[in-house]
């Protein structure tokens, strides 16, 4: 989601920067019912729908939009200086009252400029893995072997060291949403269509703001970079297997805790043609309907579900090399498909058994309590 330093709420309007309130409500009014999606079915009238109303949220509030053109201008204080007499918050400063102390959370921090496309969005969440494929031989496999692998990741970022704040260290209240995570405007008046709730686009939904996002990382706290690390395969490895690196996947987002690293194991020899393994996976759902007829004797009326998939399954076995040469792992694989297959065909097979069972004690006791046989 864009930020709200990142969007040009003037120009999604149509108006000019220096628009009153009578301008930016006309501008609205006109675009709201082009785009309104009641109205309007083409794809990305909903969006664009949403993205006016966004717009209109934040420049038909006094406070917002001083915030706003404040944030966009690079100047956190265009609205007025920081300070009164007396040390006190003045009446013109559009942070006043937003938890900062001395007013340097919002200051431009010893000269440097304040980039547009950084976000304020507080939002810790945690990295994710980082899932590697490493293709082995069977020998490799056999024995086991050490790998040196070199990947891309993000990592916790040197300047704010993974908080996305370079000189708080605490996140603070949104000042557009008042921490509640989502901003309404009133379309009543309007257009008559009530309130419309939306994702603040200042905190992105998180009620907080990190509160002098860093130049570097954006605010996320974490960056890309390439790194390495070794991963030990140990012997006797087999397709599918994986081998886990703690702490050396994806940095979290605002300093929260980091994946790990997943290598997972291909051994080539080992793993069946999607075709073979569909075939194992017919011929199980074929056995319990083959049981099922065997055991209530009615083989000659199951036999088009027993024979079709197992037809099938023996053609798309036979069609992709074969049965001969094939290493032990290869059998576990087709034997992990049959289970698979058979259990589902089970399922449907006890189901079937059930309405059979049902449907007999039905013809034999209750249509005879009422007369009929």
């Amino acid at each position: 989601m864009a930020s709200m330093n990142d969007k040009d709420y003037y120009a999604i309007l149509g108006v000019e920067h220096d628009a009153d309130d009578a301008q930016i409500r006309k501008a609205f009014q006109k675009l709201a019912r082009k785009y309104h999606p009641d109205i309007n079915k083409e794809p990305g009238a909903e969006e664009k729908f949403k993205e006016i109303s966004e717009a209109y949220a934040v420049l038909s509030d006094p406070d917002k939009r001083r915030r706003y053109d404040a944030m966009s201008s690079g100047n956190p204080f265009a609205g007025g200086s920081p300070y009164g007499g007396g040390g006190a918050p003045s009446q013109g400063d559009p942070f006043a009252g937003m938890g900062g102390f001395w007013g340097f959370p919002f200051s431009d921090m010893g000269g440097r400029s304040r980039s547009r496309t950084r976000s304020r969005a507080y939002n810790p969440q945690a990295g994710g893995d980082v899932v590697y494929q490493l293709d082995l031989d069977d020998e490799q496999a056999k024995k086991g072997c050490r790998r040196g692998i070199t990947y891309q990741r993000y990592v916790a970022c040197d300047v704010c060291h993974g908080a996305g704040s370079v000189h708080a260290d605490h996140a603070r209240t949104c000042p557009t949403c008042g921490g509640t995570g989502h901003i309404s405007v009133d379309l009543a008046s309007l257009l008559g269509l009530g309130v419309m709730n939306m994702v603040c686009p200042e905190c992105e939904g998180s009620g907080r703001v990190v509160a002098d996002p860093c130049d570097t990382c954006s605010g996320t706290g974490r960056v890309l970079s390439a790194s390495e690390v070794v991963v030990d395969i140990p012997a006797g490895s087999h397709d599918g297997d994986t081998v886990r690196v703690s702490g050396m996947g994806n940095a979290g987002t605002n300093g929260s805790t980091t994946g790990d690293f997943v290598c997972r194991v291909g051994v080539p020899s080992e793993r069946l043609s999607p075709r073979a393994a569909q075939g194992f996976q017919l011929l199980g759902f074929a056995a319990p309907f083959l049981i099922l007829g065997l055991l209530l004797q009615s083989l000659a009326q199951l036999g088009l579900v027993v024979a079709v998939p197992a037809l099938m399954g023996v053609w798309f076995i036979l069609g992709n090399g074969g049965l001969l040469h094939k290493p032990k792992s290869w059998w576990s694989n087709a034997w992990r498909y049959f289970v698979n297959g058979a259990m589902n065909g089970a399922t449907i097979a006890v189901f079937m058994a059930l309405m059979v069972s049902c449907m007999s004690g039905l013809g034999t006791r209750g249509y005879g309590a009422r007369g009929f046989y």
